[in-house]
């Protein structure tokens, strides 16, 4: 599924644009649970953040953005792939980023959800955009 901007989400970016709020640190964070991303009426209580051991949620400076405009179409890109690393198994959905209100700013869902790590864990690489 591609990547959804939420109601909530739309709104805040709108506050950013017109300095309404001033933007605020973003974290990126991994989910276990199947959250319907096509209403885009979804906030961070719709879901489970994963938990399994050695998971972190990760902080995304803005210095680590990449932002460029290609034939009319501008696009903001994470400059490295953000690495999830777990030493237990675990069934992931998607990634989803929060700013620092707990305001969810958008969420993907993997292809083929869930992605299954093995009873050994591992790593997962996700390079938002």
């Amino acid at each position: 599924m591609a990547l959804v901007v939420p109601d909530g989400g739309e709104r805040k970016m709108l506050e950013y644009i017109v300095n309404k709020s001033a933007p605020t640190a973003l974290t990126i964070r991994l989910y276990v649970n199947d959250v319907d991303l096509s209403s885009e009426g979804f906030s961070a209580s719709n879901f489970t953040e994963a938990s399994g051991a050695g998971y972190v949620a990760v902080a995304l400076p803005g210095a680590n953005w990449v932002v460029s405009t290609t034939s009319g179409i501008s696009t903001a890109r994470y400059a490295t792939g953000v690495t999830f690393n777990f030493s237990v198994g675990q069934q992931l959905y998607g990634y989803y980023v929060t700013n620092a209100g707990g305001d969810v700013m958008w969420a993907e869902e993997f292809p083929s959800a869930p992605f299954s790590l093995p009873a050994g864990g591992g790593s997962v690489v996700v390079q938002p955009q």
